[in-house]
């Protein structure tokens, strides 16, 4: 078994570095895509896992083994930045049988999607010694014991096939003997099976966890209003350079911090210079604009827009000439961001 490339070993890193950033795409798609992707492949990794708990369908059997094994090359291809549909192709393969299983399907019967090996994308047949020997597997009196491995390596020769297409020989060689080394290894497997092997024991259920709601925080970020808007300034036309750069980053921040934002609220002051009636709707007309930019740079989810003026200053400034005051009022002339939310 030590050249079985997929294996519940594997199911936790795989789970792991479909949480971390990845390069393939990055050139092409946007922070939402590939959060997309990344859901995907979570969604279908944990639908193997819950196929594999209920005893039913053990990784080891061939249906479930395959459908480890298309959403692992899928994922292996996405990271190195193919291109091809060979990605979700693979991905699609895996959903299949996942879905067949969980639809109640009998695994091995006549219907069963995992009893066929689509060349996706157009894969090229190679090493049809090995397909034949796959084919006669199935009929040894061992096959319980080889299905792991038989199911991994139909797939490395698609895996190997697709390669060859995209990148030649060379590159498809390293999946071509991996291919041959699980065959050989589940033809060893199957000779030594025992004829009748116990039927291994369901797995007892799980005790129900009880439900944990999910941490909602709060948190509140505060953006300069003279880096946001030049003076008097108030339109989203307005927006000063730097300022559209700190509320892009925010857009970003908001889409990786956070699963789920329950309350989003842009809360507009001023400076006590000036009359009151001015700066509230100064102070409301800069919270709009910055509602109306986030929301043209994809933040999806209702904002709050709220002009308090000069009511709540964080300074108090005393006597002094009239720059010297302009700069010390600087603080009261901001824009707050309050979220709540469910962090990621």
């Amino acid at each position: 078994m030590k050249n079985l490339r997929v294996s519940l070993s594997t199911l936790a890193a795989a789970s792991l570095l479909m949480l971390a950033p990845v390069a393939a795409r990055a050139d092409a798609a946007t922070d939402g895509e590939l959060a997309a992707d990344h859901a995907a492949y979570r969604a279908q990794q944990q639908a193997i896992a819950d196929l594999n708990a209920t005893g039913r369908h053990p990784l080891r059997s061939h249906p479930l083994a395959k459908a480890q094994c298309w959403l692992d090359v899928s994922f292996h291809e996405y990271t190195r930045n193919d291109r091809s549909a060979f990605p979700a192709e693979a991905l699609r393969e895996s959903r299949r049988i996942t879905g067949w299983l969980a639809g109640g399907g009998v695994a091995g019967a006549e219907a069963d999607p995992s009893r066929q090996t689509p060349l996706v994308n157009g894969a090229a047949r190679l090493r049809e010694d090995l397909w034949t020997r796959l084919g006669a597997l199935r009929e040894h009196r061992g096959w319980a014991c080889a299905q792991q491995l038989a199911a991994c390596a139909e797939v490395e020769l698609v895996h190997a096939g697709n390669e060859h297409n995209q990148l030649g020989w060379r590159h498809a060689k390293p999946y071509i003997q991996i291919a041959e080394d699980q065959v050989g290894d589940a033809v060893r497997a199957a000779e030594q099976c025992p004829v009748d092997p116990p039927p291994a024991p369901p797995a007892p259920p799980a005790p129900p966890a009880p439900p944990v709601p999910p941490p909602v925080v709060n948190e509140r970020i505060v953006l300069s209003a003279s880096v946001l808007f030049g003076f008097d300034r108030r339109g989203i036309d307005d927006l000063l350079p730097g300022g559209r750069a700190q509320l892009d980053q925010l857009a970003v921040r908001l889409d990786k911090v956070y699963a789920r934002i329950d309350r989003l609220e842009l809360i507009g002051h001023t400076d006590r210079l000036g009359g009151e009636a001015y700066n509230r709707k100064l102070s409301q007309d800069r919270a709009e604009a910055i509602r109306a930019y986030l929301a043209g740079r994809g933040v999806a989810v209702s904002m709050i827009a709220t002009g308090r003026g000069s009511e709540q200053p964080v300074v108090e400034c005393g006597q002094k000439s009239p720059a010297a005051l302009r700069a010390c009022l600087q603080p009261n002339r901001r824009v707050e961001v309050d979220i709540t939310g469910v962090p990621r």
